[in-house]
């Protein structure tokens, strides 16, 4: 599981309790100085470091340390759980998805601030124009297999990887289902929606990587079993246009 880490000493010791047990933390440190690159190792976590600043650094950093079939991807700061990604893993392993993405649900006032819950819907809709996936959150809870997503040859190494994962990943013909998952309080201030300017920022990085052309990309390798029912079953890309759910 990779864990994008700058100053989160304050919910690495929740998030790591979280994680399933048998999986293998990587918390990237990119650059914290509040100790949590050594609070971290001392919980059991393996540590990457990240000199270069930038969520898809730290990100991209912890995938190409990663060495298990599936890779998971969660944030640091305590609101999400990791052990939600548990049957995002199944259904991966199982066929069903390829790419498999959580929707951010607040349980509580003030959890997601309207700019950056404004700029989550801007994106989403930018998104459904670009590849016809009828998604609702480009959130960081996520899993699929590291081959494959390598294979996506990810350049963005700011606040847009998320999304070019997602565009990519689309462009290659991927299946790709998104799942609710609760949304905590996270622990201390956000570095990219704690405020409009950071907000904007992201919608920036992002609306440039929607922008980009189409790339040919190798697709997932998918199980020759049927897959099993789901309660949600995953999505494929729809002709562009229309109006997004």
């Amino acid at each position: 599981m990779v864990l994008p880490c700058l100053d989160e000493a304050g919910a690495l010791p929740w998030v790591l309790a979280r994680i399933p047990a048998g999986w293998r933390a990587l918390v990237v440190d990119n650059g914290s100085t509040d100790g949590s690159a050594e609070i971290a190792r001392g919980l059991g976590a393996t540590v990457v470091r990240e000199t270069r600043r930038g969520f898809g650094a730290a990100c991209h950093a912890g995938l190409t340390a990663a060495t298990a079939d599936i890779v998971c991807f969660c944030d640091c700061d305590a609101s999400l759980d990791p052990s939600e990604l548990v049957p995002f893993v199944r259904e991966v392993r199982d066929g069903e998805a390829d790419l498999v993405l959580g929707r951010r649900r607040p349980r509580s006032r003030g959890t997601w601030p309207p700019h950056a819950r404004a700029g989550n819907l801007a994106l989403a809709r930018m998104l459904r124009r670009r590849t016809g996936l009828r998604l609702h959150d480009l959130g960081p809870l996520r899993a699929a297999r590291r081959a494959p997503l390598l294979a996506l040859g990810l350049t963005d190494r700011r606040s847009g990887y998320p999304l070019q994962m997602v565009v990519r990943a689309a462009d290659a013909g991927w299946r790709v289902a998104e799942h609710d998952v609760p949304y905590l309080p996270r622990t201390g201030a956000s570095k990219v929606t704690g405020t409009w300017r950071g907000t904007w920022q992201a919608v920036r990085d992002m609306s440039r990587v929607l922008a980009e052309p189409p790339l040919a990309a190798p697709t997932a390798t998918r199980e020759t079993t049927p897959a099993a029912p789901h309660s949600t079953h995953p999505t494929r890309p729809s002709p562009p246009g229309g109006t997004p759910q």
